[in-house]
């Protein structure tokens, strides 16, 4: 047995693929003294890379997972672990069909060599499938199945070969001790190394190891039901382990697949079924591995005869039996994304949890990336183990989200779908007036968002707003939104925008410090609002937001509310250790109303004494006022073109300051607004970028259009890497594009082309999609955002978008930042 040291550059826990992959390109990146353990046996240690099927379908509606899956591929092809065989995927009703159009879209979109087929070029492919259960198949040639057990094998023979990495198996972590919120020791079985960077690989086990440090890493294991029928001679004459494509049976949520003279059936249409980690049995106590849980047939039965209906002619057979059948363990979390990147408790504690053999390689790779340059070359927003509020983070929340994502593994899911369960955790004070008013709430990050009011649907047909014919552009959806559009612009609407996450900066070094982590100059009067962009070290966007400078040492942040537990994560990490910043997270303490439209100052003025008129309150200045007798924090800005403020004021003053608006507002006929309006319609007609959206960490603000007319001298993160931006030509732009005479509407995601159907792609690979799409009600169009290389964004130029099946022509009606509506921000300003 290998002896433990005492010391190393990084302890990896768990020797799964993940684990295995972090310390191959750690090696790669110049790491040395690299510690690999796990508690059980190699080469297989009894984690779920041990059963899972191993199949790669590399088409996924996320581009994020999609890249990942692509890049995993190409790490397995190079160590020679993969098998293509292609792949289909069936659909039995005209639902999936329907999405079947939509994968091919981001097939398309993502560059995956993907086509529709009819139910007999299915069965020319699986000759034993019935076709006449199925409508139509998604093929993808490049499906395959890969060997983890021989990729991790190798993977740890390079690291060892350059001098890199030590193994030790059967070592169980009792302990990682912190001091100052920072990793420095593991303790083991076997004895005790001291150490500043651990990752934790551990799939299913990753909380309760995440938890010895006092860090959560928010997953469940789950049981994830498989079965082998054979021995079925037309699979066993092949002499292979897979002859036939694999099929993913898509409605009853299943996938057939052979395994040598065997056909493997899993299934995601069972009941969930969670266990705790702590539940997980002892490798001496598991009967075959401790990912391999006793199967329960009760649970199969139905998805048996699904399986039957379409493989009856080789399963229904006398001497065809199941040989094997397990509950094998996955992780899952509460919003079916991986767990990557630092743990926002424990400095140097990073997670590699909840990802699947499709992306391990590819995970470890942006794992390895992130901790040695300070951000992957793939943007893992979505997959930011940091992006959960505390509540989220909960062993209530996760399982009651994992409970209802389960059977969604395979299920159709809408862009706009809305989780139902543990809902209700985060509610403004003007709940109260919303629920009566008919809101229909939406969430992010717990918060309860009115989207729209069902007390505003007289305007619908006061506004002359046309509903949307087809039922899938119209769910989670609601003309609503465009009347209250139409209204906020010849009135006033108020906004609940109390789902803003918002820090406190002050102290002798608040200045500074906010200084190194913003674009935009801090140095300014105070009173003065700045929007400004935040950057990774490679010039990417790690976020946008707005500083009001309260004081001479006193700042406010205000962020939104999806990326609010995000930016908490990166401004806590960059804090200097000399006291001389204080950062608080004072979310909870304020709530926030936007007053906007034609008629704003006129119902602001009639609440308060302060003298709100464009001289004494400019656009992009702040000032406390009182409004009644609230006291407000009022922000002279506008997210959505019109004059008005943010209204920022005290959590237990807020439903008088509603009350107080909307008695004041009556007579020039406010109304409350949704979210779709702040979120979506105003802001496209304006043309305003969003994260997660246009702004992501694979583009600056250059591409963005949102580069400053000058560079401050202060230093900041990225700022290498945007002066070098600023003086090269773009290779891709962000631009604006108007639908032509369709009345369907494109969601997002999906891929723009040139006239003749072809992919669009910049210099770096990068394709052109939709980044946003929504009504456009002031200028009676729909509009799309897309980043396109410079050669298309031009004004006028005409492309198509994919959609369901169909291509729609567009026009590029916007290249760059100038908006389409008021172009000179006249409104707004005034």
């Amino acid at each position: 047995m290998t002896a433990l040291p005492d010391r190393a550059q990084v302890v990896v826990i768990g020797a799964g693929i993940v684990g295995n992959a972090v310390v191959h390109h750690l090696a790669r990146l110049g790491w040395r003294d690299v510690l690999l353990v796990d508690k059980g046996p190699l080469p297989d240690p009894g984690g779920s890379t041990g059963h899972a099927s191993n199949f790669v379908f590399p088409v996924d509606h996320s581009r994020e997972i999609t890249l990942l899956t692509a890049d995993s591929v190409r790490q397995y092809t190079e160590l020679g672990t993969i098998t293509t065989c292609g792949g289909i995927e069936v659909a039995r009703t005209e639902e999936r069909v329907r999405e079947l159009h939509r994968r091919m879209s981001s097939a398309r979109a993502w560059g995956i060599d993907a086509e529709l087929i009819t139910p007999a070029e299915v069965a020319d492919e699986v000759p034993f499938l019935d076709p006449s259960v199925v409508l139509a198949g998604f093929w993808t040639p490049s499906v395959a199945v890969v060997d983890p057990l021989r990729a991790r094998e190798l993977m740890r023979e390079r690291a060892t070969a350059d001098g890199a990495l030590t193994v030790s198996a059967l070592t169980e972590v009792l302990g990682i001790d912190t001091d100052g919120g920072r990793v420095r020791r593991v303790r083991t079985d076997r004895g005790d190394v001291d150490t500043e960077h651990v990752v934790v690989a551990c799939g299913v086990w990753s909380p309760r190891i995440a938890a010895l440090a006092g860090a959560t890493i928010p997953l469940t294991p789950a049981v994830h039901q498989m079965i082998d029928v054979g021995p079925i001679d037309e699979l066993a004459a092949t002499g292979r382990e897979i002859a036939f494509p694999i099929v993913r049976d898509m409605d009853p949520l299943m996938y057939e697949r052979q395994s040598g003279p065997d056909l493997e059936i899993g299934s995601y249409a069972h009941r969930p079924i969670l266990c705790d980690p702590d539940e997980i049995p002892s490798i001496a106590a598991a009967a075959l591995s401790p990912t391999q849980l006793p199967f329960t047939p009760d649970d199969f039965d139905p998805q048996m005869e699904a399986a039957l209906e379409l493989f009856g002619g080789i399963l229904d057979r006398p001497d065809a039996g199941i040989r094997h059948a397990i509950n094998g363990l996955l992780s899952l979390t509460p919003d079916g994304h991986p767990l990557l990147g630092e743990t926002p408790e424990v400095r140097g504690l990073w997670s590699a949890a909840a990802v699947w053999i499709k992306e391990g390689p590819g995970v470890g790779r942006l794992v390895a990336e992130w901790m040695t340059c300070g951000s992957p070359e793939i943007d893992p927003r979505a997959a930011d183990v940091a992006r959960f509020a505390p509540h989220e983070r909960t062993r209530a929340h996760v399982r009651a989200r994992a409970a209802e994502g389960f059977n969604k593994t395979y299920g159709i899911v809408h862009p706009r779908e809305q989780w139902g369960s543990d809902r209700g955790a985060r509610r403004s004070p003007f709940f109260p007036r919303q629920e009566a008013l008919g809101a229909e709430f939406f969430e992010v990050a717990g918060w309860e968002r009115p989207q729209w009011y069902r007390a505003n649907e007289p305007l619908v047909a006061e506004l002359g707003v046309e509903d949307r014919p087809h039922e899938w552009d119209a769910r989670w959806w609601s003309p609503i939104t465009s009347a209250e559009h139409l209204a906020m612009r010849r009135g006033v609407a108020m906004i609940d925008l109390s789902a803003f996450a918002q820090f406190t900066v002050r102290g002798p070094g608040a200045l500074a410090y906010l200084q190194h982590l913003t674009v935009a100059q801090m140095d300014r009067p105070v009173g003065r609002v700045v929007y400004t962009p935040l950057l990774g070290p490679d010039g990417g966007f790690r976020s946008d937001l707005t500083v009001v400078r309260l004081g001479d040492q006193q700042f406010r942040v205000v962020t939104g509310g999806a990326d609010g537990a995000r930016d908490l994560h990166w401004f806590t990490r960059h804090l200097p250790g000399d006291g001389s910043v204080v950062f608080e997270d004072v979310t909870s303490a304020v709530c926030t109303l936007g007053l906007w439209g034609p008629r704003a100052r006129d119902v602001l003025a009639a609440v308060t004494e302060e003298d709100v008129t464009d001289a004494a309150f400019p656009f992009g200045t702040a000032r406390w006022i009182t409004v009644g007798s609230t006291p407000v924090l009022a922000l002279r800005l506008s997210y959505v073109g019109e004059l008005g403020w943010e209204l920022h004021a005290p959590t237990e003053s807020g439903l008088r300051l509603w009350d107080t608006l909307v008695e004041a507002g009556s007579p020039h006929g406010l109304i409350p607004a949704g979210i779709g309006v702040y979120g979506t319609t105003a802001r496209i007609e304006k043309g305003y970028r969003l994260m997660g959206h246009e702004l992501d960490a694979e583009h600056g603000p250059v591409e963005a259009g949102l580069a400053l007319p000058g560079l401050k001298t202060a230093d900041f993160v990225g700022k290498a890497a945007y002066t070098k931006a600023r003086e090269a030509e773009p290779e891709a732009l962000l631009c604006t594009l108007r639908l032509d005479g369709s009345t369907r509407f494109p969601q997002g995601g999906e891929p723009v082309l040139t006239p003749d159907g072809a992919r669009i792609t910049d210099r770096r690979g990068r394709p052109s999609y939709v980044t946003s799409a929504g009504s456009a009600p002031s200028l009676g169009t729909y509009l799309l955002m897309a980043y396109l290389p410079p050669g298309h964004a031009v004004e006028g130029t005409g492309l198509l978008v994919e959609y369901l099946g169909e291509r729609h022509p567009v026009t590029v009606a916007r290249a760059g930042r100038t908006p389409l509506f008021d172009p000179d921000d006249t409104r707004m300003r005034g």
